[in-house]
């Protein structure tokens, strides 16, 4: 991982739940970094130089895999690929087209997604490069976009279409329902995000397959456009859109259903891996 003033070489970060086995079994969480097939424990938060310890859990010995940030704010771009403006068959975007997510919509890899009582029978994929901001960021410009990452991973923007197209006709409660932010599995700090794959699986069928080269404004573009917004703290998320294939413009649509694996793939993170289920 990259913390600015610390480690220099490539590194990836997962936050997990570690159980300290002392007599009161107490669990708590914490960050690590992943080397191979295992993670170093480390102290403190990732924003400001963590220390490792001498503590190595292997991938297998994890339980859960929690959250990798919890945001201050959840910022969510749409229509920033071409492919997916154009299956909206509307105009490609002049300025990134900017919405917002609950920050209490995220869950971790391996979570479940919950189709929501009041909102069940539309709920829709979208899988895209999630961005996690570094340090205080305010009007940056776009030559120094990067120097305010602290890395990437994968998310998922689930949106109940019926909300947002024909009950609310406005993007808030359709994109923010408890668990339709799913980010994970962990935080890959050394990544050029200019070209790399993207991919949806639901069950296995591939729904979603482009490239972050074919985004309409790149991933610096967005930081700098978002800065001039608003102040960006450590932590916010930046979700940067999705390539088109989403599960509405399918005929006939495609909607997720109790059961169904939903796999968020981008070559040089990993896979972000969530089951479905209805709310009880």
């Amino acid at each position: 991982m990259r913390l600015f003033n610390a480690a220099k070489s490539s590194q990836t970060w997962i936050k997990l739940e570690v159980c300290s086995f002392h007599a009161s079994y107490e669990k708590r969480h914490a960050y690590g970094i992943l080397e191979g097939g295992n993670v170093t424990v480390c102290e403190g938060e990732i924003f400001r130089d963590p220390i490792k310890k001498d503590e190595v859990v292997s991938l297998s010995e994890i339980r859960e895999y929690l959250p990798v940030v919890f945001p201050p704010n959840i910022l969510a771009l749409g229509l920033n690929y071409y492919s997916h403006a154009d299956e909206w068959q509307g105009p490609t975007p002049k300025e990134p087209i900017l919405f917002l997510k609950a920050n209490t919509s995220i869950i971790g890899h391996r979570g479940t997604i919950m189709l929501p009582n009041m909102a069940p029978d539309e709920v829709d994929y979208e899988g895209e490069l999630a961005v996690i901001i570094g340090r205080k960021a305010k009007n940056v410009p776009e030559r120094e976009a990067s120097n305010y990452v602290l890395g990437y991973t994968c998310g998922n923007d689930l949106t109940a279409r019926d909300c947002q197209l024909r009950r609310d006709e406005q993007w808030a409660r359709a994109k923010s329902f408890d668990t339709f932010c799913p980010l994970g599995p962990w935080i890959e700090t050394e990544l050029d995000p200019s070209d790399v794959k993207i991919s949806t699986r639901v069950n296995g069928r591939v729904l979603q397959d482009s490239s972050t080269k074919n985004m309409i404004f790149s991933v610096e573009s967005l930081i700098s456009f978002l800065s001039r917004c608003m102040t960006l703290l450590p932590g916010t998320v930046i979700m940067s859109g999705t390539p088109g294939g989403v599960g509405f413009k399918r005929n006939p649509p495609i909607f997720l259903k109790h059961g169904d694996t939903v796999e968020i793939k981008i070559d040089g993170v990993g896979i972000l891996q969530n089951s479905v289920a209805v709310e009880q």
